[in-house]
């Protein structure tokens, strides 16, 4: 699978010249893996934050269109069954580039393989990598990964708010079709992929997004990648001083910092959701709001002790970790008074100095003569989260020099 160029307007021209240039990937003299390791590294351009989905059901095949990040070669998708109470077999699994709708570009599909072979059983509560794949891939491309599910039972595991139209073949084993006409239904769900990893230049590192719906694109414009992590992206595949490439998006819609319910809390999925991805140099942590509005609401000693866990497991991995402060809320049903104080309280702590460095998202996006509401200009009506002007102003505000730190 390559991709010669990243731009959709340049999409007719550009799926010819993947076919030629999938065609002669296959015919380049090989590299040693001794060479390659010296030159590259393994680095996550996509990722979704696994939870619990509806039934697991067998017997058909999963087309998800993703948008990548980082570009690179020897592409590897991760596959999870975290939340599956029974194995789960995945009889074929292909990526080619997306053409459009469920259609994959001529030339582009190809096979992955599990360990050699084509398929893999992944235990209850398991995850698996897929082995590399030869060829490059762009940044900011748009592929589809085809995942067969050959026996499943019990519960999916998955991504629910996808903010992106994936397809479903209901009939069998569709993964290596090209055309797009067996896949007759559409989902927002994200089945069984969780991450997808490159081999990036030596150096490369990633960022991963720590949050919760405003970070998971809620109310930004669907089958855009507009969410503030993809406008982020965008910045940093276009600037040359930065090696920060890879970003994931470890957003969940209702995520909490301290218990569970929408996913697990961000204090039980740290590790999984972004202290195990690959290439990992910064985690951006914006969580607390969907706390603070709860009732009870925790502290804000509480939500600040959870903060501090959070920056210690983080640093004793080697890993930046800046504070998105908290924005603000009021005109959403849940605010009050008391969430305010808490809110500002927990604020105060995030600008203290505690952090590697911090983006203050609260700053940028509240409305000065009523700073516990956001400016209308970017609010995309429930007065929580922001609209698509919103979430690039998020992306504009996140400066690239503080993704890196000493450790």
């Amino acid at each position: 699978m390559n991709r010669s160029q990243s731009f959709p307007r340049r999409a007719r021209r550009a799926s010819a010249v993947l076919a030629l240039a999938l065609t002669t990937a296959l015919v380049t003299p090989a590299v040693s893996r001794a060479e390659s390791a010296a030159a590259t590294t393994q680095v996550v351009t996509w990722g979704a934050s696994a939870d619990r989905l509806d039934a697991a059901v067998a017997g058909r095949t999963h087309r998800l269109v993703i948008h990548t990040s980082a570009g690179g070669s020897a592409l590897r998708i991760r596959l999870s069954n975290a939340f599956g109470d029974q194995p789960v077999t995945f009889g074929r699994a292909y990526v080619g580039v997306r053409a459009s709708g469920a259609a994959v570009a001529p030339g582009t599909n190809r096979a992955l393989t599990f360990g050699g072979a084509a398929s893999v059983t992944v235990p209850a509560g398991g995850s698996v990598y897929s082995d590399p794949l030869a060829g490059t891939v762009a940044a900011r491309a748009d592929l589809a990964v085809s995942i067969y599910v050959q026996s499943a039972a019990g519960t999916a595991t998955g991504h629910q708010m996808g903010r992106q139209t994936s397809y479903i073949a209901p009939g069998g084993n569709f993964a290596a079709a090209e055309a797009g006409t067996a896949y007759t239904q559409t989902t927002g769900f994200r089945y069984y992929l969780d991450a997808v990893v490159t081999d990036a230049p030596a150096g490369t590192g990633a960022v991963v997004a720590l949050g919760d719906s405003i970070t998971d694109g809620s109310n930004s414009t669907p089958d855009t990648n507009r969410r503030w992590p993809d406008l982020l992206s965008a910045r940093l595949q276009g600037n040359g001083n930065t090696t920060v490439k890879g970003v994931a998006n470890e957003g969940i819609s209702g995520n909490k910092v301290l218990t569970d319910g929408a996913g697990v809390s961000a204090l039980k999925r740290l590790d999984r959701d972004v202290l195990s991805q690959r290439g990992l140099r910064t985690v951006i942590l914006l969580e607390g709001v969907n706390d603070i509005k709860a009732n009870p609401a925790p502290t804000a000693a509480q939500l600040i002790t959870a903060y501090r866990q959070i920056i210690d497991r983080s640093r004793a991995r080697g890993v930046c970790v800046v504070g998105a402060t908290v924005m603000p809320y009021e005109g959403w049903p849940e605010w009050n008074a008391n969430g305010e104080a808490i809110r500002q309280e927990v604020n105060r702590f995030i600008r203290s100095g505690a952090f590697d460095a911090v983006v203050d998202f609260d700053a940028a996006i509240r409305n000065p003569s009523a700073p516990s509401k956001m400016l209308p200009a970017y609010d995309a009506g429930d007065h929580l989260h922001p609209n698509d002007a919103g979430m690039k102003l998020m992306a504009d505000s996140v400066n690239l020099n503080a993704l890196r730190c000493s450790r």
